[in-house]
């Protein structure tokens, strides 16, 4: 017996887009360094999506949309493209941005230990230039292939590999001066 789905532009779009929100969010967040900024990044990236998604042709969803929220970040006014500190939780007022969520198999003090890892290499990837922060955001966070990544930043995929390599280097190197 064949499925039958609900048609209509809504269904489709809704069937698209809804489930890489998440994703979508995430990609602003990291790019414009606010919660407010990400939530009018990823509002403004699902309504051009609404609007072209005519053009949609069905491939791959996630980096069709998160193509759409990297274009729309980098057109905002709110992206900083320099490297600067990101307040983390509970050091300002976007203390409910991230999420501190302990694992329940974990003592407290190991729960502490992993927050404080988060923390730091939340602080370290936000003080990258944004290229390779979004390359990084991208390819560890996100898991995406360097084929994806290379077609959401519009890049080839050398320079998608080029921007890991500088960027993890330049991660080490943070840890390294950090640890003396």
């Amino acid at each position: 017996m064949v499925e039958e789905r609900a048609t209509g532009p809504g269904a489709d779009f809704e069937a698209v887009v809804l489930p890489h929100l998440d994703a979508a969010y995430n990609l602003a967040r990291w790019l414009t360094r606010s919660a407010a900024d990400a939530d009018d990044v990823v509002q403004e990236a699902v309504l051009r999506a609404a609007t072209y998604f005519a053009s949609f042709r069905g491939v791959n969803p996630r980096a069709w949309l998160l193509q759409i929220v990297r274009n729309t970040a980098y057109a905002s006014k709110s992206l900083v493209r320099g490297a600067a500190v990101v307040v983390l939780a509970g050091d300002g007022p976007d203390e409910a941005a991230i999420e501190q969520v302990a694992d329940p198999g974990d003592d407290p003090e190991r729960a502490l230990l992993r927050r404080e890892d988060r923390r730091r290499v939340a602080k370290l990837l936000a003080g990258l230039p944004a290229e390779l922060r979004e390359t990084l955001v991208l390819r560890e966070i996100e898991e995406l292939s360097y084929k994806e990544i290379a077609a959401i930043t519009a890049t080839p995929i050398g320079t998608v590999m080029s921007r890991l390599w500088r960027g993890r280097r330049m991660l080490a190197a943070a840890v390294k001066g950090e640890e003396r």
